[in-house]
């Protein structure tokens, strides 16, 4: 239910809808689940699906806020993808042009922020846990949902965040915070996002903070692959050095 942001829109949305409801009998005493349904009904027609559970989200807290629990709603189930469709999977050079972009911006912030999140494959709920004292360490220790995890900071990417504290005067506490202090969340990342995709030259369907923790899951994969591979080699020519080297000189080479 975090994934969906309860913002001013979506509950405008559904206070017009409640307007025009009005009109007749459709108040707050006395909206039946029956409307409610129709509602949800013409919200599938017009978003996807994770455009209506966004509204459905809304309009529940806005029912749970007048004690009105009868009237919350089932949110669409979406299956989730295992693999990312290609024409929006974010390359290496679409990642580079958005983090240059940031920079030409002048917004070393976001850049960083792409930056952590693709080297590290952080969440972004997760972010707040970058802090001055997790640079010290070398690590950020995470709790999310009551488990634990321990996310490294590579060298460079922790030498850049060094920097960039000491340039914003930030000595404790969040690196990456709003200017009166307080954690960015998803809404301020995804919006700041999606403006440098006219400089990056990227498709906007691409950027969102997500896709750059996939990216880093598919370079993570091919290196993966490519160690597998060396340790292959490696074993092969511990126990059977002969048939290594026939195999390196000719890799057509099988066993007979």
């Amino acid at each position: 239910m975090n994934e969906y942001c309860l913002n001013r829109k979506n509950i405008e949305t559904y206070l017009q809808y409640l307007r025009e409801q009005e009109k007749s009998a459709g108040t707050l005493e006395n909206i039946s689940k029956e409307e409610l349904i129709l509602w949800k009904a013409q919200l599938e027609q017009k978003y996807r699906p994770a455009g209506v559970n966004g509204r459905l989200v809304a309009a529940n807290g806005f029912f749970s806020f007048f004690g009105r629990y009868d009237l919350r709603m089932k949110l669409l189930r979406i299956q989730k993808e295992i693999f990312a469709k290609e024409e929006k999977e974010l390359t290496k050079g679409e990642y580079i042009r958005l983090v240059q972009a940031a920079e030409r911006k002048g917004n070393m912030r976001l850049s960083l922020v792409i930056q952590t999140i693709c080297a590290t494959g952080i969440r972004v709920s997760e972010l707040q846990y970058i802090t001055v004292e997790s640079l010290k360490k070398g690590r950020a220790e995470v709790n999310c949902k009551g488990k634990r995890r321990v996310i490294f900071l590579p060298m460079d990417l922790l030498r850049k965040l060094k920097n960039y504290a000491k340039e914003k005067g930030i000595s404790t506490g969040v690196i990456f915070c709003t200017r009166t202090g307080c954690p960015l969340n998803r809404c301020n990342i995804w919006s700041d996002m999606k403006k440098l995709c006219r400089d990056a030259r990227v498709n906007p369907q691409k950027v969102f903070p997500h896709n750059c923790a996939i990216y880093l899951h598919v370079l993570f994969t091919v290196w993966k692959r490519i160690l597998q591979n060396w340790r292959i080699c490696w074993d092969t020519a511990i126990s059977k050095p002969q048939e290594f080297i026939l195999w390196k000189v000719d890799g057509n080479t099988k066993k007979n």
